[in-house]
């Protein structure tokens, strides 16, 4: 292997393309420049290149000192087909087989903190707003979840098949869409292992809004400018929800960790069926790389 090759596969090209606009907004765009068969799901790699770019906003924020500063908006969004398909798959099995429990445990607090993040980036100043397009699958659904705002085009498909391996949604599911829901409409749609239309999700107040296909981004961007009017009010609301109804990292990481804790404990016959879910997955992103 030559010395550029070595280059090349120690430092590869970040999975999130970052992008600011006229109005300072931060756009994090996942699976950028990924390869033909790559699968669109959180890999430990998109999950630190999410962290890296959380933490560059969060340092120039902290660097703005001016108590009237405005609200600003961070934007999730994808390059791919789909929004993300959730877990890494692969690394759960691997880890589970081999007994890895610290390892699992590392690459479930790294979701936590990174959905954390897109709740609460840095005190009252942040609106999260997720632009879902594409289906938004497991930890997916969670991202979309722990932003501020979602918005769905039409066409696109969200729920939680954890339970299809007899497994739980567990990077933050059931804190985020307790703010949305009631408990018991969240633990059925933790358990149901269906995929719930954006208009069903619409009128059942998890989504904010539903515009046609193609029109996400322009949909986000037309509401980043309406909200240039009322930052202040946008702030105080960011107050009072922590406030009412708070989200703390301890609470995510204390779930997290009772996921693993029950991925730990999956049969060989959950672990067949993950991993035929896997197969199905990695067929699916070779027919997307031949089309």
């Amino acid at each position: 292997m030559s010395l550029i090759e070595r280059v090349v596969l120690e430092n590869p090209a970040p999975l999130v393309r970052h992008a600011t606009d006229s109005y300072a907004t931060d756009w994090c765009f996942m699976h950028a420049g990924a390869p033909p068969t790559y699968h669109p799901c959180f890999s430990e790699r998109l999950l630190n290149d999410l962290k890296t770019q959380q933490e560059a906003i969060r340092r120039r924020l902290a660097a703005n000192s001016d108590p009237r500063a405005g609200i600003h908006h961070l934007v999730l969004a994808s390059d791919a087909d789909v929004f993300n398909l959730g877990g890494d798959l692969s690394l759960f099995a691997k880890h589970i087989r081999a007994g890895q429990r610290g390892r699992l445990l590392d690459y479930a607090k790294l979701c936590v903190e990174v959905a954390f993040n897109f709740s609460r980036l840095y005190e009252d100043r942040v609106h999260s707003i997720a632009v879902v397009q594409g289906d938004a699958l497991g930890g997916g659904f969670e991202a979309a979840l722990c932003c501020n705002t979602i918005i769905a085009e039409e066409g696109t498909g969200m729920g939680f098949p954890e339970v299809l391996f007899d497994l739980f949604p567990g990077m933050g599911a059931y804190t985020f869409l307790t703010r949305r829901v009631t408990p018991m409409v969240a633990e059925r749609m933790m358990l149901d292992a269906r995929v719930y239309s954006a208009e069903e999700l619409l009128q059942m107040g998890v989504v904010d809004r539903v515009v046609p296909k193609g029109e996400g981004i322009q949909a986000a961007r037309d509401m980043i400018r309406r909200h240039q009017r009322i930052g202040n009010a946008l702030r105080s609301m960011n107050t009072v929800r922590q406030a009412c109804r708070p989200v703390s990292l301890e609470e995510l990481l204390s779930v997290t960790t009772e996921w693993v804790d029950a991925a730990m404990r999956l049969s060989d016959g959950a672990l067949r069926t993950m991993e035929r879910l896997i197969r199905a997955q990695q067929r699916r992103a070779g027919a997307l790389s031949v089309a």
